[in-house]
């Protein structure tokens, strides 16, 4: 690719999403807009940023999503499901035994494994959350993705990695090539298109948000704009969930680590009432 394409792409994906592309990273953006230029009948690249250039809308949309989606899996990484469970959750019912409500984002969920793993955590803990009215809202920017995560049948590789086989048994049946999860679990999840760079307010206010290997995509006034606005639709008490890989340090003061929880933060406005994330006496 032609360095004055490179750095248009570039533009474009910093714009429209936040995505930093570094000139290292030139064979990323080639092998995933080959293939898109190759859908429109497009004979290459060089055809494909013509086509660009002329501010068609569509091919934008296009040309993000292909540069955003990113792999997920079912229960990644696995501690952050074991701490939701242990910890945040319990506290979670006791902070709002009043009201027994709560809410849970998982922003940036591509095809629905994180938000879906959640649903099915939370349908594990069914005797205490008997009388709870609970919601999980999965968004992304890309349409594709929410299209797979809403239709909820993904190949055997898919579900090979990271789930349980007794949740997969449970909660899931082959259906010809792939395997469909429960019309329970799939009602239990709102996937919804939004760009973590927009107004996140009309989302409403969550408890707990998870926005894992997000960050590591952004620069660092992105990350700090992202953060502000995030936690501006958090409850006092809420909780934030990071990749193993980012952190609030240095880039935020609207988080603060919760002590010997790696990947957990708690709201700032919330110092000096309880976190929800901090371990149970």
């Amino acid at each position: 690719m032609k360095p004055d394409d490179f750095d248009y792409v570039s533009r474009l994906l910093k714009e429209r999403s936040g995505l930093v592309l570094t000139k290292d990273k030139a064979y990323l953006l080639e092998s995933r807009l080959m293939p898109l230029a190759r859908k429109r009948g497009l004979k290459g690249l060089d055809e494909l940023m013509v086509a660009l250039k002329k501010r068609d809308i569509v091919l934008e949309k296009a040309v993000v999503e292909a540069m955003t989606t990113n792999e997920s899996f079912f229960f990644r990484d696995n501690k952050p499901f074991d701490q939701f469970k242990s910890i945040v959750l319990p506290n979670l019912l006791k902070a709002r035994a009043t009201k027994k409500s709560f809410r849970i984002w998982s922003a940036a969920c591509s095809s629905g494994q994180e938000p879906y793993s959640l649903a099915m955590l939370l349908k594990e803990e069914g005797a205490k959350l008997s009388g709870w009215r609970y919601d999980i809202v999965g968004t992304d920017i890309s349409d594709e993705v929410l299209k797979k995560a809403r239709a909820g049948a993904y190949s055997q590789f898919e579900v090979q990695r990271g789930m349980p086989m007794t949740l997969l048994v449970k909660y899931f049946k082959k259906k010809d090539e792939n395997w469909a999860i429960d019309s329970a679990i799939q009602s239990m999840v709102q996937y919804k298109e939004w760009n973590l760079l927009g107004d996140l307010k009309p989302l409403g206010q969550f408890d707990v948000v998870f926005c894992r290997n997000v960050l590591i995509y952004f620069d660092q006034p992105t990350k700090s704009k992202v953060l502000q606005a995030i936690s501006q639709i958090m409850a006092d008490d809420g909780v934030l969930y990071l990749g193993g890989a980012e952190t609030v340090l240095g880039i935020s003061d609207h988080f603060k680590p919760v002590p010997g929880q790696r990947g957990i933060y708690a709201v700032t406005k919330g110092i000096g009432k309880p976190s929800l994330g901090a371990p149970q006496g």
